[in-house]
C-alpha cells in the first residue's frame, strides 16, 4: 500500500495538469453548494436576531385563537379582537403596559408616481405604537404621527421611493389616502424587514382605513412588569380573555414571524439554489468520470507493466483511487473556502441591489462544512470508481500493445439495455401523466429517460456525429473530415464528454419550455375566460400590494363609455371545515364579463345567503345546487349558505363566489384584486381605456391594460424567473465546457505523434487549430441536440404533471426561437471550449511529436 501511495502521488505530481479540469469542476460544484448553505444559515440567524431585537419589549401577544388558512398559504387569517380589551389586559397583575396593534395592507406611492414594493413581500400599514418598548419599529428621524394624515415610514421604503420627511404622497389602503411623512423608522436596527414596506399611522386613521369597523385591532401587545416571565404573564392573561381569543408569549410570536419569513422566502430561496447545486454537481460527475476514464485508457501500458512486475489488481485500483482522493480532498477543501467567500460576497452585494441583507457575522454550521466536503469527495470518488476498477483489470499482456486508446462505445448489450430503459421510461411517464396521474410516476419516468439517454449516448454518437458533421466535409474540406473522424474514433468518449453539456442544455430547455407553456396557459386563460375589453389591476404578486379600492368599480361603471364594470374582491372562510378563498363580487356582472362555461342553477339568485362554486369543488365537497353549506368566517360566526349555482371554469373567477352583501358583515380590510371592464357597442378600445385611466388616476393610479396587455403582464414574473434560472445554469454549462476542454486536452496528449505526422505532411498550424475546434463543436452539437430533445420531453412531462394537479388546463408550448438560441449558445460554447486545446495542439514541436511513443 505504501508503494501504491508513493506511485499515485508521483503520478499526480508528474501529470497534475491532466486533473486541472477535474479540480475546477469539483471546486465550482462544492463552492456553490457551500455558499448556498452558509448564506441560508446566515440569513436565518440574522432574521432571528432582527426579530428578537425588534420585539424584545413585547412579552405577550393577545390575538384571535383560530386562523383560516386557504390552500397555498403558509399563514392563515385571524379574527380581529376588540381594542377595548386593552383595559382588561392592563388590569391584570404583572402587566406593565398594553397597546392595540392594528395591521393591514397599505402601499405607498413613491415620488415618481409608482407604488413601492408589492412584488411578493407584504406592504404593511398599521397604527404607530407610542410605547417604544412595544413598538417593533424605532424612530430614527423626525417624529411620531400626531394628526390625521401624518405617517412614519421605514427608512428603506423612503429611500427606494425617493421620499423624505415633509413629502406628501398617496397611501393605498386600498382607498387612496393623502399622507405626509413626518418620520423615518428602522426595524431591529435595519432600514426595513427585508423587502417589506411599513407605514405607521395614528390609531384613528388605522381604525378608519385598515379595519372593517372602529374599535377593532389585529391584536394587543403586552409588556410585563419586572420579574414576571413570559409564560407566567400568558397564564395570568388567559382567564380574562373572551372565547376565541388567546395569549401567546412574545418569543413565540417572534418565532412565528421568523418561520413565516423562512417558509415564504428563505426555504424556497435556498431550495431553489440547492437544486441548481445538484444540477452543477451532476454535470461535474460526467466531466470527472470522463477525465479519469481517458487517463486510465492512456495509462494502459503503464498499468500493464505494473501488473507484469507483480502488482495485484487491488494495488492498481487503489493507486487510481488514491489519485482521485487527492484531487477530491484538495478541490473540495478549496471549494468549501470558495463557498464561504461567495456567501460573504453576497452579504455585501445584496444591499447594493436593493435587498437589505441583515448585518451580522457569517454563520457557518457544522452541516454547512461537512455536507459540501462530503458531497465533493463522494462525487469525485464515485465518478472515478469505474475507471479505477477498469485500470485494475488491465492484463499484463497489454504492455506489448503499441497504442492504448479508449475504444469503448456502442456494444450490443448497451444498445439493448438503453432501448429497454427508453421503453420503460416512456411507459412509466405516460402512465404517470395520462393513465393514472401521479407526480411520483412522472418523476420516475423523467429519471429513467435521463438514464436511457446516458446509456444510449455511445450508441447514438456514431450516427449523430456523422449526420451533424456531414456538412464539414464540404465546407471545411480535409480539415472538417479529420475533425469528424476524430469525434467518431471513440463513441464512448464522445458521448461521455457530450453528456455533461447535454444535462446542462436539457435543464435550460426544460425551464424554457415550461416557462413558454405557463405563458401560453396564461394567454389561453385570459383569452378563454376574460370577456372584458380592459383590466384594471395593481402590479403585484404574492402577498404584496394593497389591491384596488372597491369604490373604483362603481365609479368606472358610471362612465358613459362603459357597459359593465365588475370588481373581484377576496375573502376567506371555512367551507364545511376546510379553508377556502372566496371571490366577492356582483355575480350577474361577473357572468357578463367572464366566461364561466356551463352554469347550473342561477348566479343572479345568490343574494346574501347564496353560494356559487366550480364543478371541481362541488364534486370535492359533495355539494349540488340546492344543498346547504356551512361557512365559518374569520369573525368566528358560522352561517348556512345555499348552493345556488355550479359553474365549469374557475381560473380568473375563483372556486367560490359570494355577493358583497353576503361578505359585508364579515369583511376585514376590503379590496379588489381585479377590475374587469366591458365597453358599450361602438366605443373603441383606446377611447374607453383613456376614460377608465382618467377615473383610475383618482384611486391611486392603478394600471389599466387591454386584454392582451393584461395576459402579458400576468406572465411577466416568468421572464424574471427564467433570467435567474439561466444565470444559475451558467455554472453547469461552465463545468460542461471545462469537461470538453479537458477531454480535448487529454486527447491531444494521446494523439501527440499523430498530430506531429499531420504537421509533417503539410497541415498548417491554422488547419490543426481548426480541426481541434471543429471536433469540439461536433461534440458540443451532439450534446446540445440530445439536451434539446431531453429538455423538451421533460418539459412536456412537467407541464402534464402540473396539469394533473391543477383545476386549470395547462397548455404545452415549444418556443422555437428560444430553443434555437439555446442551440446556438451550445455550439458557441463548444467552439469556446476548443480554443485552448487547439492552441496547445498548434504549439507542438513537430520533431518531438513524431518521436513520441
Amino acid at each position: 500500500m505504501n508503494a501504491s501511495l508513493r506511485l499515485s502521488l508521483a503520478s499526480l505530481r508528474a501529470h497534475k495538469r491532466r486533473f486541472a479540469g477535474t479540480f475546477l469542476a469539483v471546486f465550482l460544484g462544492v463552492a456553490f453548494l457551500a455558499g448556498t448553505l452558509v448564506m441560508g444559515d446566515t440569513l436565518r440567524a440574522s432574521f432571528d436576531s432582527m426579530f428578537g431585537s425588534a420585539t424584545a419589549g413585547t412579552d405577550a401577544v393577545v390575538r384571535g385563537a383560530d386562523a383560516i388558512t386557504t390552500p397555498g398559504e403558509s399563514r392563515g387569517t385571524r379574527r380581529a379582537v376588540d381594542a377595548s380589551l386593552v383595559t382588561a389586559v392592563e388590569a391584570v397583575p404583572g402587566v406593565a403596559a398594553a397597546a392595540p396593534d392594528i395591521q393591514g395592507a397599505g402601499q405607498l406611492v413613491g415620488g415618481n408616481g409608482r407604488p413601492i414594493g408589492g412584488q411578493g413581500p407584504p406592504t404593511l400599514a398599521g397604527n404607530w405604537i407610542d410605547d417604544p418598548k412595544l413598538n417593533p419599529y424605532r424612530l430614527a428621524e423626525g417624529r411620531a404621527p400626531a394628526r390625521s394624515g401624518e405617517v412614519v415610514v421605514n427608512r428603506g421604503s423612503a429611500e427606494k421611493g425617493g421620499l423624505k420627511i415633509g413629502d406628501t404622497t398617496v397611501l393605498r389602503t386600498p382607498d387612496p389616502v393623502r399622507v405626509t411623512i413626518v418620520g423615518l423608522a428602522t426595524f431591529g436596527g435595519e432600514d426595513g424587514m427585508a423587502q417589506v414596506t411599513y407605514t405607521g399611522m395614528t390609531r384613528a386613521d388605522a381604525e378608519k382605513y385598515l379595519t372593517a369597523r372602529p374599535g377593532q385591532a389585529s391584536g394587543i401587545v403586552v409588556r410585563a412588569d419586572a420579574g414576571v416571565s413570559q409564560p407566567e404573564l400568558v397564564d395570568r392573561l388567559t382567564p380574562v380573555l373572551p372565547k376565541g381569543v388567546e395569549a401567546i408569549t412574545g418569543q413565540k410570536a417572534a418565532q412565528e414571524n421568523t418561520d413565516m419569513i423562512a417558509s415564504q422566502f428563505l426555504t424556497i430561496f435556498t431550495t431553489f439554489l440547492l437544486v441548481f447545486s445538484g444540477v452543477a454537481l451532476l454535470v461535474a460527475t460526467f466531466s470527472i468520470h470522463n477525465t479519469f476514464a481517458i487517463v486510465v485508457a492512456q495509462r494502459t501500458r503503464e498499468n500493464a507493466l505494473l501488473r507484469a512486475l507483480g502488482a495485484a489488481r487491488r494495488q492498481v485500483t487503489s493507486s487510481a483511487l488514491v489519485e482521485a482522493s487527492a484531487v477530491a480532498l484538495t478541490a473540495s477543501a478549496a471549494g468549501l473556502a470558495g463557498g464561504i467567500g461567495i456567501a460573504a460576497g453576497l452579504q455585501a452585494l445584496f444591499p447594493a441591489i436593493g435587498f437589505p441583507f441583515p448585518e451580522g457575522d457569517l454563520v457557518i454550521s457544522v452541516l454547512s462544512l461537512v455536507l459540501p466536503l462530503a458531497v465533493g469527495i463522494v462525487v469525485c470518488l464515485g465518478s472515478a470508481l469505474l475507471p479505477a476498477v477498469r485500470a485494475g483489470r488491465t492484463a499484463p499482456l497489454a504492455a506489448l500493445r503499441e497504442t492504448a486508446v479508449d475504444t469503448s462505445g456502442a456494444s450490443r448489450t448497451r444498445a439493448v439495455t438503453g432501448t429497454g430503459l427508453a421503453a420503460l421510461a416512456v411507459a412509466v411517464t405516460l402512465t404517470g401523466v395520462l393513465v393514472a396521474p401521479s407526480g411520483w410516476l412522472a418523476g420516475l419516468g423523467a429519471v429513467l429517460a435521463l438514464a436511457a439517454f446516458v446509456v444510449l449516448g455511445p450508441v447514438a454518437a456514431g450516427t449523430a456525429v456523422r449526420v451533424l458533421g456531414g456538412p464539414l466535409d464540404r465546407l471545411r474540406g480535409v480539415t472538417g473530415g479529420l475533425a469528424r473522424r476524430n469525434a467518431l474514433r471513440s463513441p464512448g468518449r464522445t458521448a461521455a464528454t457530450a453528456s455533461a453539456l447535454m444535462i446542462g442544455v436539457a435543464v435550460v430547455s426544460l425551464f424554457t419550455v415550461f416557462g413558454a407553456s405557463l405563458k401560453a396557459t396564461m394567454d389561453q386563460t385570459v383569452s378563454r375566460s376574460f370577456a372584458g375589453d380592459v383590466a384594471v389591476s395593481t402590479p403585484s404578486f404574492g402577498a404584496g400590494g394593497s389591491g384596488l379600492s372597491p369604490k373604483l368599480a362603481p365609479a368606472v361603471a358610471a362612465l358613459p363609455e362603459v357597459d359593465t364594470a365588475v370588481g373581484l374582491g377576496r375573502g376567506v372562510a371555512e367551507v364545511d371545515g376546510k379553508g377556502r378563498a372566496l371571490t366577492v363580487t356582483d355575480p350577474k356582472a361577473l357572468a357578463r364579463t367572464f366566461d364561466l362555461g356551463q352554469v347550473r342553477g342561477s348566479l343572479a339568485a345568490l343574494g346574501s345567503r347564496g353560494l356559487a362554486l366550480t364543478e371541481t369543488e362541488a364534486d370535492r365537497q359533495a355539494l349540488h345546487v340546492g344543498d346547504p353549506a356551512r361557512l365559518t368566517f374569520t369573525d368566528g360566526r358560522t352561517e348556512t349558505f345555499t348552493v345556488r349555482a355550479v359553474y365549469d371554469r374557475s381560473e380568473l373567477a375563483g372556486d367560490y363566489v359570494i355577493t358583497r352583501a353576503a361578505w359585508a358583515p364579515h369583511r376585514t380590510q376590503d379590496s379588489d384584486t381585479l377590475l374587469a371592464v366591458s365597453f358599450k357597442d361602438g366605443v373603441g378600445t383606446d377611447t374607453g381605456k383613456a376614460a377608465v385611466e382618467k377615473v383610475a388616476a383618482g384611486y391611486g393610479n392603478p394600471e389599466v391594460q387591454t386584454r392582451a396587455e393584461y395576459a402579458r403582464s400576468s406572465a411577466g414574473g416568468l421572464d424574471m424567473m427564467l433570467t435567474l434560472v439561466y444565470a444559475l445554469l451558467a455554472l453547469a454549462v461552465l463545468i460542461a465546457l471545462l469537461g470538453i476542454a479537458n477531454t480535448l486536452t487529454l486527447a491531444i496528449h494521446e494523439r501527440t505523434r499523430e498530430l506531429g505526422l499531420l504537421r509533417a505532411v503539410g497541415q498548417t498550424r491554422s488547419q490543426l487549430r481548426a480541426m481541434v475546434r471543429w471536433e469540439s463543436v461536433l461534440i458540443a452539437a451532439f450534446g446540445t441536440a440530445g439536451g434539446l430533445v431531453l429538455g423538451a420531453f421533460l418539459g412536456w412531462v412537467l407541464v402534464r404533471a402540473s396539469d394533473g394537479t391543477s383545476d386549470s388546463a395547462f397548455a404545452f408550448a415549444v418556443p422555437p426561437a428560444q430553443l434555437a438560441l439555446v442551440a446556438l449558445v451550445g455550439l458557441a460554447a463548444g467552439a469556446l471550449a476548443g480554443l485552448r486545446p487547439a492552441r496547445r495542439a498548434a504549439r507542438l514541436d513537430v520533431l518531438r511529436a513524431i518521436a513520441t511513443e
